[in-house]
């Protein structure tokens, strides 16, 4: 089984159009660090792909030299190319409060956020400019973004200060999306977190729902190798929670029923029932304080206590 999952990770990876070179070397300039009151702030400046600077924060807790549990956030969309991987410092208005980096800092954990294309200081071309010129040149926007923060997880390995045996990804909505992507492609990341974005791609055509999601979620022949419940299934026997609104109309209800149903299939046959887990709410798209609180008792049972 294992070498089936790697053989279908790399075929979910060679439809990501053409990359740059996953040995290129990572380069990383700190330009400020901040103690702030629940945390310190780094400012970093890397070069992971080669084409454009990616600027990100990394919090971690006061007076922990580590290694940390680390969080590798992802940032939402919106329609907001502004906020980008300020999200994990300030929050956003489809999340709970307080601002993830409180959060998880409060409860001793690191998290890196990058700002993707598009994004935070990436902004200046727009999302459909972006689209378009990747495709003339053979490359994926999606793919470029997920190679983005493939590479971000090459860092946290790296830092002394992280520990590489304790790595999760969350998101909400864009960043949903990619928590599981990145999860099913790196068996590094141990623990997934999914809020408001898990999405069906067959049901979504069936609401006739392809425009709820920006041009940058479309990747060319997906449909024609992967369901969403098989990427997900990848993830297996790894802790993945997902959090889900009723209501939300980026994920059709008939969608989570049938990626709910294989994925408990999934981690039946992995062995690790209990460590996949989809909660409901009768909700759109957004976080909801009772969310929240499942989110880091998620994460200190299986990245904390269940390291």
């Amino acid at each position: 089984m294992t070498g089936d999952c790697e053989t279908r990770r790399e075929q979910l990876y060679d439809l990501l159009g053409e990359l740059p070179d996953r040995d290129r070397k990572i380069s990383v300039s700190t330009v400020a660090e901040e103690s702030r009151e629940a945390y310190v702030l780094e400012k970093l400046l890397f070069d992971l792909n080669g084409m454009e600077p990616v600027p990100a924060y990394f919090v971690r807790p006061h007076d922990t030299p580590g290694p940390m549990p680390t969080v590798l956030y992802n940032h939402a969309h919106g329609g907001n190319y502004v906020l980008g991987k300020d999200e994990l410092l300030d929050g956003r208005a489809a999340l709970a409060d307080p601002p993830y980096a409180e959060a998880l800092t409060a409860a001793g954990y690191a998290a890196l956020c990058i700002d993707t294309w598009a994004f935070g200081e990436r902004r200046g071309r727009t999302e459909a400019e972006i689209f378009k010129h990747m495709l003339w040149h053979g490359q994926v926007m999606w793919g470029m973004m997920v190679y983005d923060s493939l590479r971000a997880v090459d860092y946290l390995v790296s830092r002394p200060d992280v520990d590489s045996a304790r790595i999760a990804t969350l998101g909400i909505s864009m960043g949903s999306t990619m928590a599981w992507w990145l999860a099913a492609l790196d068996t590094r990341i141990k623990v997934c977190i999914d809020i408001c974005c898990l999405t069906d791609f067959d049901a979504l055509i069936d609401a006739a729902g392809l425009d709820k999601h920006g041009i940058y979620f479309y990747v060319p022949g997906l449909l024609k190798a992967f369901t969403a419940g098989q990427i997900n299934a990848l993830i297996a026997p790894r802790p993945h929670l997902s959090l889900a609104g009723n209501y939300d109309r980026l994920t059709p209800p008939a969608g989570l029923d049938r990626i709910d149903t294989e994925l408990r299939q999934a981690y039946q046959e992995a062995g690790a029932p209990e460590a996949w887990q989809l909660l409901r709410y009768e909700i759109g798209h957004f976080e909801t304080a009772a969310m929240r609180r499942e989110v880091m008792a998620y994460i200190k049972r299986w990245l904390a206590d269940g390291a």
